[in-house]
């Protein structure tokens, strides 16, 4: 197939729409929800009924296609092309009723991103990425220019409880220190809807500390082919590939922010000495 990037990413708009529209009828009602790892980490039935929704549409088009699901795990065939999939990125906010939430699938060919969509069923915005552009809504998508600091917008998950444990008292210290130099900080709870908000202009920057696969791996193209950029933190050796690095900064173009350069190179220093 000579388009072949774009082609996955038209299959992963598609798939990403099917589960949103899912998704977006079953918000708000009632739910079961049960925890992974901790209270943090929830899961609800619809993760999984989203997933099971998506999974089947894309083993339809190619059974060779491998599929990581964060329900599901690894699934499908050994092929080159591998995709991840989050049916619900934002899980604590859609099972609370908080509108911040979105489908991310992400597509690798030969472990290299070339395609991928992310889908807001409540907003019903589609962002997506193909070897060449990205795309809001099916328009081209650039990213403007940053604002300075003292106006500019930052999203962070920073610091999770996870972060507190690591990190001890100094991750308080380094939030109060990001909120004082950014006219606004916010903690939003999708690293796959802030990297498309990064891509769009409405913030100018995201880092990411705690993240998987199938969080970033649609949202880091999308943002890199807006002409934004995406650095992931490799904070062990031997990880290739910048969608499975466990961190990342996010950055309009023309991004200057110290503030969170200090931070981001504070935060390595400790995780990798750790």
């Amino acid at each position: 197939m000579s388009d072949l990037p774009s082609f996955l990413r038209t299959t992963a708009e598609e798939a990403a729409v099917l589960a949103g529209e899912y998704l977006q009828k079953v918000f708000r009602g009632q739910m079961d929800i049960d925890y992974k790892r901790d209270r943090h980490d929830l899961v609800t039935e619809h993760d999984r009924a989203a997933e099971e929704l998506i999974v089947p549409f894309l083993l339809e088009r190619d059974p060779s296609w491998r599929i990581i699901g964060e329900e599901g795990g690894a699934q499908g065939g050994d092929g080159q092309v591998t995709w991840y999939v989050d049916p619900i990125d934002g899980t604590s906010n859609f099972a609370q009723g908080l509108a911040f939430f979105c489908v991310s699938i992400g597509v690798a060919v030969d472990g290299e991103l070339v395609a991928g969509a992310i889908f807001d069923p409540i907003a019903r915005r589609l962002f997506s990425a193909d070897h060449e552009h990205a795309y809001l809504d099916g328009e081209i998508l650039r990213t403007p220019a940053t604002q300075p600091a003292a106006a500019a917008t930052m999203i962070t998950g920073y610091p999770t409880a996870r972060d507190l444990e690591a990190d001890r008292e100094t991750a308080l210290g380094h939030f109060g220190d990001l909120a004082e130099a950014f006219s606004s900080l916010r903690r939003t709870g999708s690293g796959a809807l802030t990297l498309a908000h990064v891509a769009a202009g409405w913030v100018d920057c995201a880092f990411g500390g705690s993240v998987n696969p199938w969080d970033v791996a649609a949202g880091a193209l999308i943002v890199q082919r807006a002409g934004g950029s995406y650095q992931p933190l490799l904070l062990e050796a031997g990880v290739v590939g910048e969608h499975l690095a466990p961190a990342f900064v996010a950055q309009g173009p023309g991004a200057q922010y110290p503030a969170l350069d200090h931070f981001v190179e504070h935060f390595t220093r400790v995780r990798v000495s750790s």
